[in-house]
């Protein structure tokens, strides 16, 4: 019976796949009909009258009149509309907001996630993702088989009951349609636990027996999970609890780090995986091809998209491109106006264009210095926050720092490794370091997760390096003076490779 409704199910998505070689085949004209929706719908709110939406009729009337924004800029809006207003950026009331790491003055940023934007974005792209996943896979089985799904929680505004935050996973998990609910394991209820000790040990023990042939979730907490399984099933790798695994859709980090980690626990090449660029801000873009790594924006899923060129960033008045300007090979950073009212919006993402027709892209980085290798996705003004209050309370200076990933490798647990140059050591580092950890979980909601119960990060890792070492480290790279500074943050550990390799020689010849 269950295979029956899973080759129906297949005939509705060919029906999709061919909507979305529509856009494919006419991107422009996709995207010019998400302008005009968006600024008609932009008339009906308080934004757009103040910023005179009513004589919009052109691309360029929409740049002289509608400003790049970030997260600060809409940030007085953003908290009218969790408030409970209406029609502030977006039409009617907003009652969703995906909750992603903070800005310099907040620990959380809360992006509105509209009715619209449900139907019209993240789930409409779901299902965009599941009909290029049958079109690669025509064996696929998410409409016979279980689906697993390791989401973030929910929580009620405290300002405000009838306002609800929550990871984006979650948001889309609780508004997940009727008929995808009896293929998906755990079960929504256990899905969305905010302790997540008890949500891998429950969880672990409800797959455990289930014929589970597709999963998706940020690859830290889902590699916490296999190892449970493992623990309690005593099997020695992930195929033998569910021999029929087909596909790991992932996205939110750079999956490169564990990719030979998923190779021990899938062992041959039975697992496929397809990336996803389903952010807070929308639904974005969707690996097309499961051979090849990047990943096709979805136009006409109600964004409209913008980017600026990497040689641009520093400008106060940068030059922007539509889709129509950008070009294959160059890097830019991600510009979006969508159905929830967020407006000309930089989500902070670089991505460079592999190819534009169709338009495709790859996630470069971000604007701003970052680690996101857990998706804990620290920024560089988590870190000096948190250096600097900890600084403060030891009554101590620092002369220089950087932060990079300790990989989850096997059994052991990841983390982070920070390098810091003192101009007196703390007396007692291993205390330092538990203050500072506790700094960064203050100022950082998603850090302060991945930390929960040490189920995926453990502690930071301090290591003192002595006084000189980064400017020795800068001159041996011919990076001395001007505006050289030591990189802070990096998702790779290439940096503090190098800088202990350095230390070691002039140990050496001493």
């Amino acid at each position: 019976m269950r295979g029956l409704f899973n080759n129906i199910v297949k005939q509705y998505l060919e029906f999709r796949y061919r909507k979305i070689e529509q856009f494919i085949n006419n991107p422009h004209e996709a995207q010019q009909k998400v302008f005009r929706e968006l600024m008609e719908a932009g008339k009906q709110t308080t934004w757009g009258k103040i910023n005179g939406y009513d004589s919009i009729h052109s691309y360029k009337d929409f740049t002289g009149r509608v400003p790049i924004c970030d997260y600060e800029d809409l940030l007085p809006y953003i908290k009218r509309m969790m408030l409970g207003e209406k029609n502030v950026l977006c039409p009617g009331q907003v009652k969703w907001y995906a909750k992603s790491s903070g800005t310099t003055s907040e620990r959380s940023k809360f992006i509105p996630v509209s009715q619209e934007t449900l139907k019209h974005c993240h789930i409409k792209g779901s299902w965009d993702s599941v009909a290029i996943l049958y079109n690669n896979i025509p064996r696929a089985r998410i409409f016979a088989d279980k689906s697993l799904i390791m989401s973030g929680s929910l929580e009620t505004y405290r300002l405000n009951p009838a306002t609800r935050i929550g990871d984006v996973s979650a948001v889309m998990l609780k508004n997940m349609p009727l008929i995808g609910r009896p293929f998906f394991a755990p079960g929504i209820a256990l899905a969305l636990l905010d302790d997540w000790e008890e949500k891998i040990e429950k969880t672990a023990n409800v797959v455990k027996d289930q014929n589970i042939t597709t999963f998706g979730g940020v690859p830290t907490w889902t590699i916490v999970l296999f190892r449970k399984l493992l623990e309690i099933t005593g099997k020695s790798n992930m195929l033998e609890i569910w021999p029929n695994a087909q596909t790991y859709v992932h996205g939110g980090v750079a999956f490169g780090p564990y990719r030979n980690q998923f190779q021990r626990l899938f062992p041959g090449d039975q697992l496929l995986y397809q990336e996803v660029y389903n952010a807070s801000e929308g639904f974005f873009a969707v690996q097309h091809d499961l051979g090849i790594r990047d990943m096709m924006l979805l136009l006409d899923n109600g964004m409209y998209f913008e980017f600026i060129p990497e040689k641009e960033l520093d400008n106060d008045n940068p030059a922007v491109v539509p889709l129509e300007g950008v070009k294959a090979g160059q890097s830019y950073a991600i510009m979006v106006s969508t159905n929830s009212g967020l407006w000309r919006y930089m989500p902070g993402d670089m991505v460079k264009f592999t190819s534009v027709t169709p338009f495709k892209i790859i996630i470069t980085g971000r604007t701003n210095q970052y680690i996101n290798v857990f998706g804990e996705e620290v920024m560089i003004a988590n870190t000096d926050k948190a250096l600097t209050e900890t600084c403060k309370q030891f009554a101590l200076t620092v002369n220089d720092y950087t932060v990079a990933p300790i990989y989850l490798d096997g059994a052991d647990k990841g983390g982070h490794q920070w390098l810091i140059e003192f101009e007196e050591p703390p007396a007692d580092p291993d205390h330092f370091a538990d203050t500072l950890d506790k700094a960064l979980r203050k100022v950082n909601s998603d850090y302060d997760a991945k930390r929960s119960h040490d189920l995926a990060l453990e502690r930071l890792n301090l290591v003192l390096i002595p006084p000189g070492t980064f400017n020795s480290w800068m001159k041996s790279r011919g990076k001395m003076g001007g505006q050289h500074k030591v990189p802070r943050l990096s998702n790779d550990r290439k940096h503090v490779e190098d800088i202990f390799s350095m230390m070691d020689k002039i140990e050496q010849e001493y």
